[in-house]
């Protein structure tokens, strides 16, 4: 008897879990309370886990087409909508397109057990499409007078927030490195201390994960940590008031003050 590959192991799996589901309804699952058209579930982290441990092209290609396809459509129409890029001057089905190959591309870095794949793949959905339309645009400053792009974006707004954001880049790394050196003072609390923790390992790398937002970022967060929400937001409010007490001090001076000085 032939040995099942990765596969061939999935649709056994999903055989077996959507007669569990059917027998004895759909199980409880930690988390946010799932939509009615959820499009991208558990059971789409094990086709994408399927497909990168799948030799077979053939294999690949059918549990790509029948349990990935649609879910990276509908999540990059999602965030498309959400975001509401409007630097493309190609048709959005051309666009959607574009990045649902780039995902596939991608598909391979995803890894088991390194949190959910949804999560994965919103943030490198997200940033792809912000590079490009940063990219149009800036093409579209090249090519057009300055009161044509006026027309469409405040012009003194987008170089304001460019220097605002170069400066946050600078405090940024400065505020880390301070935050880490003091972050057995500010928090005493062991669970408190993970959370924060795991925080300034996401500002660290952020160069990777850059422009995700606050629901992004709770779920990278939980997904680390194993904490809940509540746990999360109370240590967050610390750090955001202490960054923000420590970077308006920054702007003024272009130093680092302690935040419990402020």
């Amino acid at each position: 008897m032939e040995e099942l590959g990765p596969v061939d192991l999935f649709y056994k799996w999903l055989e077996a879990e959507l007669t569990d589901i059917e027998t004895n309804g759909p199980k409880k699952r930690r988390g946010r309370k799932p939509t009615k058209n959820m499009y991208f579930t558990y059971m789409t982290d094990q086709a994408i886990i399927a497909y990168n441990k799948e030799p077979s092209y053939a294999k690949r290609n059918k549990v790509f087409r029948e349990h990935i396809n649609y879910p990276f459509n509908k999540l990059v129409e999602n965030i498309y909508h959400t975001f509401r890029f409007s630097y493309f001057d190609v048709p959005y089905e051309d666009v959607k397109a574009e990045v649902v190959a780039f995902l596939t591309e991608k598909i391979g870095k995803y890894q088991e057990g390194k949190g959910k794949a949804f999560s994965y793949f919103s943030i490198v959905a997200k940033n792809y499409l912000i590079i490009q339309n940063n990219a149009n645009y800036a093409k579209l400053k090249m090519r057009s007078e300055p009161s044509e792009i006026d027309a469409n974006r405040n012009i003194s707004a987008e170089v304001s927030l460019n220097d605002h954001q170069e400066s946050l880049r600078d405090f940024t790394n400065l505020w880390v490195n301070w935050y880490d050196n003091h972050i057995n003072t500010i928090f005493v609390n062991k669970r408190d201390i993970i959370v924060a923790d795991t925080i300034l390992e996401l500002f660290r790398i952020r160069e990777n994960i850059e422009n995700f937002n606050k629901k992004a970022l709770y779920i990278l967060i939980r997904e680390r940590t194993g904490l809940k929400t509540q746990n999360i937001t109370k240590v967050l409010n610390v750090m955001k008031r202490d960054y923000m007490k420590m970077y308006t001090v920054y702007r003024k001076s272009g130093h680092i003050v302690d935040s419990t000085k402020l």
